[in-house]
């Protein structure tokens, strides 16, 4: 008995031991774990500190990329030196006018009709004039009387001359009657003048050709009441124009004026003559610029006796330029309409810069450049209305460099 009463004291120790070396145990894994899961969790909020630095860092980047403009670029193509202008001009008949009658009558008969051509002084129409016929035949009357009163007022204008001499009558009574005479000489003239106004009259019952031309118009007919002179336009009998030689007119830009001198020759050409064309000469210019246009006037003289060309017609007339003039292409839609003039976005060190320039040809989609721009610079497209020098801008990357990246 007393044996297992010593047993059972050192039992109970070892369970109390046993029991402090677990609790021991447990303290440590619960540290253990409660620092890993602290460590984890500082390590989470590091993460996430350092992600929101970056994303504010990315974002700042952002929106300053997206503070720059983004622009597309062209570069001018350069064109072939410019060794002729074409400019758009009308043909016009050497010499133009309307034929009128001098004469109050009926129109008798017409001799020629539109498209005839005619000679200078060829009949044209004849006027049937019975009012002047009787007026004239009236004034010739009028005429032998007074002739023949002045046959008679002659007589006796010498019969008292002779009887002054003999004093046989008075120096009055021989001054009148050779006033009388002197008055039914000046009588005889008027009346003579009277006749040969009628008979200028009667003369333009036939109307003739004032030159060589052709017949345009033609306003009257058969039975038609005529009115002499202009002075409506419904008067008009015909309208003749001289087409042997032709007049162009073209407004020449003020850039090519000196390129257009008396003598220089130039051609033409016509949509309804493909791959022909016609010379002329530089005939005129008009000595000063348009202040409107800016345009100088230039006739051109075009040889038509062949009756090739027609007067009215829509020519391009190609003028030749003494010295070749460089110029360079752009699109229309990089083109900005400023108050100071024209102007153009142009990038340079990274910025906009705006560039005057000298405008040739407009071809619609695209314009010439004559001064103002070189082949190596790149000319923003559909630039802002706002867009001014030195805004920072960006190139906008083409589609084959944009695929490689």
């Amino acid at each position: 008995m007393t044996t297992n009463e010593n047993k059972e004291p050192e039992t109970q120790f070892e369970d109390t031991a046993q029991d402090k070396s677990h609790g021991a145990g447990i303290g440590l894994a619960t540290y253990i774990i409660l620092a890993a899961v602290a460590v984890i969790f500082a390590i989470v909020i590091a993460v996430g500190f350092i992600s929101r630095k970056k994303a504010e860092a990315d974002l700042k980047q952002v929106t300053a990329a997206a503070s720059i403009a983004t622009v597309n670029v062209v570069y001018p193509k350069a064109g072939a030196p410019t060794d002729e202008i074409v400019l758009p001009g009308s043909t016009q008949a050497f010499t133009d006018a309307p034929i009128f009658a001098r004469t109050n009558g009926y129109v008798k008969s017409w001799h020629v009709d539109i498209g005839t051509r005619v000679k200078k002084g060829q009949l044209l129409a004849e006027i049937e004039t019975p009012e002047v016929d009787q007026q004239l035949q009236q004034a010739r009357a009028d005429l032998k009387t007074a002739q023949a009163n002045l046959r008679q007022a002659e007589i006796t204008a010498d019969r008292w001359e002779a009887l002054w001499k003999t004093d046989s009558v008075s120096k009055q009574e021989t001054d009148v009657a050779v006033s009388a005479f002197h008055a039914m000489k000046a009588t005889v003239d008027s009346n003579m003048s009277n006749v040969r106004r009628l008979e200028e009259l009667q003369g333009f019952e036939k109307i003739y050709a004032p030159f060589d031309g052709v017949i345009t118009a033609r306003n009257t007919d058969i039975g038609a009441l005529i009115n002499s002179g202009a002075s409506t336009p419904t008067q008009e009998l015909f309208h003749l124009a001289a087409i042997n030689t032709l007049r162009v007119f073209v407004a020449v830009p003020q850039l090519y004026s000196q390129a257009v001198r008396p003598g220089a020759t130039a051609s033409l050409t016509l949509d309804e003559f493909p791959g022909k064309s016609f010379s002329g000469t530089i005939a005129r210019n008009s000595n000063s610029i348009d202040p409107v246009s800016r345009t100088l006037l230039v006739e051109v003289d075009v040889d038509n006796r062949n009756g090739t060309l027609l007067p009215g017609a829509y020519v391009r007339v190609h003028l030749k330029l003494p010295q070749s003039v460089n110029s360079v292409t752009i699109p229309a839609n990089t083109l900005l309409f400023r108050s100071e003039g024209l102007r153009v976005g142009v990038v340079r060190n990274g910025r906009a810069e705006l560039v005057p320039l000298t405008i040739g040809s407009d071809y619609g989609n695209s314009v010439e450049v004559l001064s103002g721009l070189q082949p190596t610079d790149p000319v923003i497209v559909n630039p802002s209305d706002s867009l001014i020098s030195g805004t920072t801008v960006q190139v906008n990357a083409p589609p084959a460099q944009a695929a490689a990246r």
